[in-house]
This record gives C-alpha cells, sequence and structure tokens, in this order.
C-alpha cells in the first residue's frame, strides 16, 4: 500500500485499541513508485499527529515514520528492532505519561470527533511545497506551525472534549476546568463561544451548562 493512503483515522484507530506504539514505512522521498509522492502525504500526517499527541499528553516518540528502499531489508530489521526497543523503554500507553484511561478516552474521542476538520487543516494549510524530510522537521518544530497549530486545532479540541463531557451530563464551569486541568476563564472563553454557535445552553435550574 502507498504510504500516501497513510490517513489521521488509521493512527488514531491503532492508539485507541490500545497499541503502544505506531510505526509507518514508505518510500524514500523523491523516489515514489507511484508518481505521486504520497510519502510526503504521511509526513505530513505523521508530523502532525505527533503534535496533536504532545499536546493531548502523549509520548510522540510513540509514533514513528521511516522512509526506505525495497531493497533494505537489512535496515528495514534494524529500524524496527530499535522501534521497538524504544516503545519498550518508554512503557504502557498512557500509565507512562500518568494518564487515567478515562481522561485518556476522553482526549482520544474529542481528537476521533475532529477528524473530517483536522484532515482540512492538513490539506489546506500543512501539506507543504518542501523538498526534504530536513524541511519539514524543521517546519513543524517552528513557531510558524506551532502559531497555526495554536490557532485552528487547541481550542477546537477542547470544545470537542467539553462537548462529550456535557453528553453525559449537564457541568458548571469549575467542574468542566476541574476535569480537563483548564483555567475556569479557558473554560469560560470556549463556553460562550458554543453558546453563540447554538451548541450549549445554561440551565439556570441546575446552574449548570448543558448541549442545546
Amino acid at each position: 500500500m502507498c504510504s500516501g493512503r497513510v490517513d489521521l483515522s488509521f493512527i488514531l484507530r491503532a492508539f485507541a485499541n490500545g497499541l503502544d506504539g505506531v510505526f509507518v514505512g514508505g518510500c524514500r522521498l523523491r523516489e515514489c513508485n507511484y508518481i505521486t509522492h504520497g510519502n510526503f502525504h504521511a509526513l505530513s500526517v505523521v508530523l502532525m499527529f505527533r503534535k496533536i499527541m504532545q499536546h493531548i499528553g502523549l509520548n510522540p516518540e510513540r509514533l514513528r515514520i521511516q522512509f526506505l528502499s525495497s531493497g533494505e531489508g537489512i535496515l528495514l530489521t534494524e529500524v524496527i528492532n530499535d522501534f521497538c526497543r524504544s516503545i519498550r523503554e518508554i512503557g504502557p500507553f498512557g500509565q507512562s505519561e500518568g494518564l487515567n484511561e478515562k481522561g485518556l478516552k476522553l482526549k482520544l474521542a474529542a481528537v476521533a470527533q475532529l477528524i473530517p476538520y483536522l484532515k482540512l487543516v492538513e490539506r489546506e494549510r500543512l501539506r507543504l511545497p518542501f523538498k526534504t524530510e530536513e524541511e519539514y522537521n524543521r517546519f513543524f518544530a517552528g513557531n510558524e506551525l506551532k502559531r497555526l497549530f495554536e490557532e485552528l486545532v487547541i481550542d477546537k479540541l477542547a470544545v470537542s472534549e467539553i462537548m462529550l463531557l456535557l453528553k453525559d451530563s449537564p457541568l458548571s464551569t469549575a467542574e468542566i476546568a476541574k476535569i480537563l486541568d483548564l483555567s475556569p476563564s479557558e473554560v469560560s472563553k470556549h463556553l460562550n463561544s458554543s453558546s453563540r454557535h447554538g451548541l450549549v445552553r445554561y440551565d439556570e435550574s441546575l446552574k449548570r451548562y448543558a448541549l442545546a
């Protein structure tokens, strides 16, 4: 399968099913067998998901991408063995990062709700005309990507988590802030915005927010 078929939802599903690590292998960059350069797409997807992992408290080293030719079987073996050693050192998924199971499921479910939106962000804003892996890595580690991520992704993830919490039961601003480890002012900002968009309402009788 061409690495260009790698999708954010594939990676998320693997981690949501409890896998400790995900490895993506593709043809060497600039040596695409299908002349589509889908491996650059795979690189963008992996680097974006690593950013998401870092934001929700997961070790991004659990996800790795490597580019090799079909004749590099020995190198592939070495790379896989190294990745497996790295994952064993990191430890069990979520537990090693100090995340409780319920909280981790909430975070992954929030990401899952945003997959169509995240695909659009990756395609429209993060699929770049760079020619090397080094340029991609440099961009994803830079201030421009940080700005874009904060502007386009972080608030959306927080709202997604809030919507999932309110789906279970009405909650106050303070209760949401405690569960999500956010400041009450941050939660209020997201609730006010969601209220303006008709997503949530304030229940006067309960003194709590609920889904609209």
